[in-house]
């Protein structure tokens, strides 16, 4: 038998405990599929003596993460430390310099240095492998990277982050509203006390840019990402959505335009009847419309330490099935010197329909003036109403406005000029609806 892959996990939290306890109780079975053993050689943590209920005691303790990435010790660094600088960077970069792979979950330190590290990973001819850092246990980046050759990808979108999921799903079953559904998720360690990387959609945001670069061969170019969180969304906008036939779910969304690529991150209606509309909960899913394939949906476990954990340890299985002599593929499907230079798209001339709540002075006149507005900006209407269940009393009313197939900036002007009218009691609120698998 082949003699054992030896691996350093830095980041002994949920999921490298996970990490850990996977590759103990399943030695015997990953050995079998992997034609050699997989063994834990080094250890490093912030705190060492905790019980994380796994037998470490045969590895080699470092308190410094980076002297276990540049160990002789190991064949492969496992790295979940977190965070796009500091110890993750520093570490990363030691490992790869050092000549042995590497497996990461961080999708923040990938979506900020992501190319520089594959060039030092391409110059070494060792493997940057991170299954785990989109939709945690969904083998998307291996289907991407490995699976769809031949295939010219013109869009790719999911829904990338569980708490955001989790709060939308709840806020529509449960009819409660989006700062009950947070702390609930809060509560239940969905979200973290500080959520905004969630919320907000820089989570998203950092998952859509690599898959963005695996999708269309473009360098990674997370700060050109068009982003809305879901702070917003209210139990108004949730009904209307439902009585639309629609549901929002917050989306990332590439594809590929005449005027470049469009990378965006925001709530968006689809279609109740979209299989993208039946994940619920803190699952994950991914679509990917291609020319040959079609379409291609993914879905699964997005997060939590069993699911990451599966993820990283199918790279690290990987790598323990390569052999010497095995030319290993590029990081992000094509050597970082042949990716292309990102154009970004045009953003406000993203066509679609969308969906516009407005809350107003109930005084004559203001449909057939929200009306005008629409019609100067040569924007159809598929329907205008007044919303029943909106915040609607004697003096205020809400007007749900549908819209077919327009601009993002002709959508943007019109409602601009209602609000300089001064009809609004309130800001207005606009969703795109999105054309889903």
């Amino acid at each position: 038998m082949s003699e054992a892959l030896r691996v350093g996990i830095a980041g002994l939290g949920t999921v490298g405990a996970s990490v850990a306890r996977v590759l103990a109780e399943k030695a015997s079975e990953l050995t079998r599929q992997c034609g050699r053993p997989i063994a834990v050689t080094g250890v490093s943590a912030r705190t060492r003596g905790r019980d994380r209920g796994v037998d470490l005691s045969a590895a080699q303790w470092f308190d410094d993460p980076a002297e276990l990435a540049a160990w002789d010790g190991i064949d492969v660094f496992v790295e979940l430390i977190g965070g796009d600088e500091g110890p993750a960077l520093a570490c990363v970069t030691a490992a790869l310099e050092a000549g042995h792979h590497v497996v990461t979950a961080n999708k923040a330190l990938l979506a900020r240095h992501g190319l520089a590290l594959a060039k030092i990973a391409e110059a070494k001819g060792v493997l940057l492998n991170y299954e785990a850092a989109v939709a945690g246990g969904i083998p998307v980046i291996k289907t991407m990277r490995e699976a769809m050759a031949g295939n010219a990808v013109t869009r790719v979108f999911g829904i990338l982050n569980g708490t955001c999921n989790y709060i939308l799903t709840r806020m529509e079953a449960e009819g409660i509203s989006f700062e009950d559904c947070l702390k609930d998720a809060q509560r239940l360690g969905y979200a973290e006390a500080d959520p905004t990387f969630d919320i907000e959609g820089h989570d998203t945001a950092h998952k859509l840019a690599i898959l963005t670069s695996l999708a269309f061969g473009s360098r990674i170019s997370a700060d050109d990402i068009y982003m809305e969180g879901i702070s917003n969304i209210t139990q108004a906008d949730i009904r209307a959505a439902g009585e639309l036939g629609y549901r929002i779910k917050l989306l990332g969304v590439a594809q590929r335009t005449e005027s470049g690529i469009e990378q965006r991150v925001h709530p968006t209606m689809v279609p109740t009847a979209s299989v993208i509309a039946q994940v619920h909960g803190v699952t994950n899913a991914v679509a990917i419309e291609t020319d040959i394939l079609g379409e291609l949906l993914l879905s699964g476990p997005g997060a939590g330490g069993n699911a990451t954990a599966s993820a990283v340890v199918g790279d690290v299985a990987d790598i323990a099935k390569a052999r010497p002599g095995f030319q290993h593929g590029p990081v992000f499907g094509r050597p970082v010197k042949e990716l292309t230079p990102y154009k970004k798209a045009r953003m406000r001339t993203h066509e679609g329909g969308y969906f516009i709540r407005l809350t107003v002075h109930d005084r004559t006149g203001v449909f057939a003036a929200i009306a005008k507005r629409m019609a100067e900006n040569e924007i159809s209407l598929e329907s205008i109403v007044q919303h029943a269940n909106g915040a609607n009393t004697e003096s205020q009313k809400t007007v749900i406005l549908v819209t077919h197939e327009t601009t993002e900036a002709a959508v943007r002007k019109a409602v601009d000029a209602v609000t300089k009218d001064g009809h609004l009691v309130d800001k207005p609120q606009v969703i795109r609806i999105e054309r889903a698998a």
